[in-house]
């Protein structure tokens, strides 16, 4: 069974899991469970005219089953505000609702639909920084990476881990560290083999233009990612760099590399985003559990007209099932 939890209500998170929901279960045996609020799930099913039957949660035989968190159940009011303090409080509820399944065995992964970061720190959580963070933190471990990963309509994929995330750009220097890159390296490489790929070569951006070219743009390929580079390849693993990251994506896209460590999060996530704005999906590594989610935010500029995209979704969904089956 895999746990959806559907982010902010406000956004297009509802409808697009019953849309994804909807396409894929056509296609295996996969049971659902939806976190969050019974009456919207309901009301989307309704309105997207989707036919979904849609247990309680609590009956094994349910494909499709509905379980709010203890924290709001079934009292979340609806006509809600985009990002309004009780839709950003509601997603996390359900968020961490999702995790604590996870953590217990009860399901075999979490795909998140999207939060607003902005409308969950007015809501009162300051310190709140991503579901990245908050499901390292829920899992009790900091040895976690966020990898995206899309194809274009060729089937060629990009594969890329962030080794910072949310980080100033003016700070990104100072927040590399060696141990960082290392541990990036290794599930950057570790996501190759969970996915069945052939091989697990994994290419290393610099931070500078041109890597530096030699320390005359920055040291911080000397100093700080060669070392973590060097330190990969002693314990074994095909790691290559750091390179250019001007030049690296064009060889990564035809196939040299299997994925890309990116020193910040744009450096990452243009290329990335050029070849699969619609399918591409977010995959946090290092969890003890399996978690996904699409690649965009809660748009609420389109929120509730029923006209969201659900590709990023689908592809989130098919991602955890097929982890799920490799595992």
């Amino acid at each position: 069974m895999l746990a959806i939890a559907l982010g902010d209500p406000t956004g297009i998170g509802p409808e697009v899991a019953l849309k994804a929901v909807a396409a894929e279960l056509p296609r295996d045996d996969e049971r659902y469970l939806l976190v969050g609020d019974p009456e919207l799930i309901r009301d989307w099913n309704a309105r997207l005219n989707l036919g979904l039957t849609i247990g309680d949660g609590a009956h094994p035989s349910a494909r499709v089953g509905v379980q709010p968190s203890g924290c709001f159940g079934d009292t979340l009011k609806h006509a809600l505000q985009p990002g309004a303090p009780e839709a950003a409080l509601a997603a996390l509820s359900w968020l961490r609702h999702g995790a604590q399944l996870c953590l217990r065995g009860e399901a075999a992964g979490i795909v998140t639909a999207p939060v607003n970061k902005e409308a969950i720190i007015r809501s009162g959580e300051t310190s709140f920084v991503g579901q990245t963070e908050l499901l390292s933190e829920l899992a009790g471990t900091d040895r976690t990476a966020m990898m995206l990963l899309g194809a274009d309509d060729r089937g060629r994929w990009l594969r890329v881990a962030l080794a910072t995330i949310h980080v100033p750009l003016r700070e990104v220097a100072l927040r590399l560290k060696k141990e960082k890159i290392e541990t990036v390296i290794d599930l950057a490489a570790q996501a190759c083999r969970d996915l069945g790929l052939p091989r697990a070569r994994v290419a290393v951006c610099g931070l500078n233009p041109h890597a530096g070219e030699g320390g005359k743009i920055g040291d911080e390929e000397i100093t700080i990612i060669s070392p973590a580079v060097e330190a990969a390849k002693q314990r074994g693993l095909d790691v290559h760099g750091p390179f250019a990251a001007d030049a690296l994506f064009y060889n990564v896209f035809r196939g040299d590399y299997d994925a890309v460590v990116a020193m910040y999060h744009d450096q990452g996530l243009v290329p990335l985003k050029m070849i699969g704005f619609e399918t591409g999906v977010n995959w946090t590594l290092g969890l003890p559990f399996i978690r996904t989610s699409p690649d965009h935010g809660t748009a609420y500029d389109i929120a509730g007209k029923g006209i969201a995209n659900p590709s990023s979704m689908i592809a989130a969904i098919r991602l955890a099932k097929q982890l799920a089956r490799n595992r």
